[in-house]
């Protein structure tokens, strides 16, 4: 399910409004050649997260995103509608539902030459699909 999950964020948020839509780059690893802002998923876990008939995953996928700015609330309006993009995911997906997801925690680093980072990570708790013959 992570190997769906990720396309299926990166997708979504590719398709975000403003001010996401200024973002230059959403990929899966570190783009190596994007102007600031970008964002990247820089890391991802799963763990067993199965109920009594249907398999499960809990994911955790941590993304980056990387900026320029000498101010170090220039990055806010970005980070919230980060969030609530995220958190607006549909919940139905090919091949996987997603059950909750919930924001764990975020690290804000100021860089050399007025670079930033916000790491963000989030926890999605996801099932296969019910087939008919299940209850």
């Amino acid at each position: 399910m992570e190997d769906l999950l990720r396309p299926a964020l990166l997708d979504w948020l590719r398709a975000a409004p403003a001010p996401l839509d200024a973002l230059t780059a959403i990929e899966e690893e570190v783009p190596p050649r994007a102007t600031p802002p970008w964002l990247a998923i820089v890391a991802s876990a799963s763990a067993d997260w199965s109920v009594k008939d249907r398999r499960g995953r809990e994911i955790r996928i941590a993304i980056e995103l990387n900026s320029r700015a000498d101010d170090p609330r220039a990055d806010a309006p970005l980070v919230s509608a980060l969030d609530r993009r995220i958190e607006a995911l549909p919940r139905a997906q090919e091949g996987f539902e997603i059950a909750s997801i919930a924001f764990l925690r975020a690290r804000t680093e100021r860089r050399p030459a007025n670079a930033r980072a916000t790491l963000m990570e989030y926890r999605f708790r996801c099932l296969e699909p019910q087939t008919e013959n299940q209850p």
